[in-house]
């Protein structure tokens, strides 16, 4: 899809979470591979966390970033699987006041390419929190990736046409 260079890039402020019981900011690879696409693209670290794979911890953190006028979208990487511990869809779902539900179709779609009927255990989700953005990848590396390089980098770029995320940021909290 094409980016229209003669739109402005309107940076957005992003706030990275990962969700996992075993890392630490030292060896969060997938949470680096997140920050190093996002400001790579021109767009602002507004925070990152690490939270255990505890709904509650994960909604409080959301509220937080949620309420921070200084945060326009929040990504996240871990949580989005099929085991017990796997908790991230369920926390995003209390917070966010609309799913957007093609984000994990076409998530699965592009990585059914790379590792094929496996996508099936990923539950790759998206809303829109009172006027703020909630992405939710898979922790891996790879999924990292497939879902920025996919979908993020062109659906936050102001420039991206015909359509994308940023040009409604505005209207988002309209009634």
């Amino acid at each position: 899809m094409p980016i229209d260079e003669s739109r402005t890039f309107l940076p957005v402020r992003i706030a990275v979470l990962t969700v996992s019981d075993t890392r630490g900011l030292a060896d969060d690879r997938s949470g680096d591979t997140l920050v190093a696409r996002l400001t790579g693209a021109g767009h602002v670290l507004a925070d990152r966390a690490i939270v255990r794979d505890d709904a509650e911890l994960i909604v409080a953190r959301l509220h937080g970033w949620i309420e921070d006028e200084q945060i326009d979208c929040v990504i996240s990487t871990g949580g989005t699987g099929v085991t017990g511990r796997d908790v991230t869809p369920e926390a995003f779902a209390r917070v966010w006041d609309k799913e957007i539900v093609g984000f994990g179709e076409l998530f699965r779609w592009l990585s059914y390419a790379k590792i094929g009927t496996s996508t099936v255990q990923s539950r790759a989700c998206a809303g829109v929190a009172r006027g703020t953005y909630l992405f939710a990848l898979p922790g891996s590396t790879g999924a990292v990736k497939d879902g920025w390089d996919g979908i993020l980098a062109t659906q936050l770029d102001s420039r991206h046409m015909p359509c994308n995320f940023v040009e409604l940021m505005p209207r988002l909290t309209e009634r």
